[in-house]
């Protein structure tokens, strides 16, 4: 009978095993900050996709966009009879509709900035770790040059030098980038380079290129998705300082930024909706992605586990 409830036992304990993704599930949601910033930055996402279907008017398409209903207040009616309650930009945009637009694009921006900056940067950082010597010394005394400059003020530059438009944009935010992807896969690759288990996979005769990407790059993955996180909100806070400077999408595409610096000049004449909307839209996006961001920082470092 002993031995029975011993095995019993041990069953029982077996089968209430976590798997990793639930161990991080458990974890991530126990903190209902994160859990509401999650909550918060997926409804933003979803609104941003439905755009065409839940907006009364496309402010890209100029037929739609009326002069006549230029800073109207929110709640007032369009001269086409649908309710802006939001109110309406110099223009005439409705600024629910441009706003849901513009959320489009600064999502797009970051999120394909961020995601060539970290192939970029990965792909740097992982040779100055595996190929050493002279090597590293250069690749990183390029990555502390790259950092220190501004990010905002290379972005700059390079789009004032290359123009307006999106991939300009994105080719100047993944320059702007790039280096903080690579410095932290270069930490985190040299210490798994002196791990038992890459020593092991040399021995074995395994390639470089296999040495790498099955061995070290998985165990890099955790801290690049927290690099990816923030650097995400912080392409898309550029993104829009460079719109608002004038020097990042054209009027025809209204970003947020766009949209902030259109409504600047009417703020002391007490039209404060044309900027103020456009400006929480921008705030809760870039709030609910670092505290998303930070969370996973937590979750993902057991060393910083409280």
């Amino acid at each position: 009978m002993t031995d029975i409830s011993a095995d019993t036992a041990t069953v029982d304990e077996t089968a209430k095993v976590e798997t990793p993704f639930q161990r991080f599930r458990s974890e991530f949601f126990e903190s209902w900050i994160a859990t509401g910033a999650l909550f918060l930055l997926g409804l933003i996402i979803i609104l941003a996709l439905l755009a065409p279907y839940i907006t009364p008017q496309n402010p890209y398409d100029l037929g739609q966009v009326d002069v006549l209903d230029g800073r109207l207040p929110p709640g007032s009616e369009a001269f086409t009879g649908y309710t802006m309650w939001l109110g309406s930009d110099g223009s005439g945009r409705d600024l629910y509709s441009a706003i849901l637009y513009g959320l489009r694009i600064s999502l797009a921006v970051g999120v394909a900035s961020g995601m060539i900056a970290l192939v970029v940067g990965m792909a740097v950082g992982l040779v100055a770790a595996y190929a050493g010597g002279r090597v590293e010394n250069v690749i990183m005394r390029l990555v502390d040059l790259q950092l220190s400059f501004p990010a905002s003020l290379v972005a700059l530059m390079l789009v004032a030098i290359l123009g307006k438009g999106i991939e300009n944009i994105i080719l100047a935010l993944v320059v702007a980038q790039w280096a903080y992807y690579a410095r932290t896969v270069r930490g985190t690759a040299l210490v798994e380079r002196r791990k038992e288990y890459v020593e092991a996979a040399q021995c074995l005769g395994l390639s470089r290129t296999r040495v790498v990407f099955r061995h070290i790059l998985p165990n890099c993955l955790a801290p690049l998705i927290v690099v990816g996180t923030v650097q995400t909100a912080h392409a898309i806070s550029l993104e829009a300082t460079l719109s608002f400077l004038g020097v990042g999408l054209p009027q025809t595409e209204p970003s947020l930024g766009v949209l902030i610096a259109n409504g600047f000049e009417y703020m002391l004449s007490g039209r404060y909706w044309i900027s103020v909307f456009p400006g929480i839209a921008l705030l809760l996006t870039v709030v609910s992605i670092n505290l998303v961001g930070d969370h996973l920082r937590d979750v993902l470092n057991p060393r910083l586990k409280k």
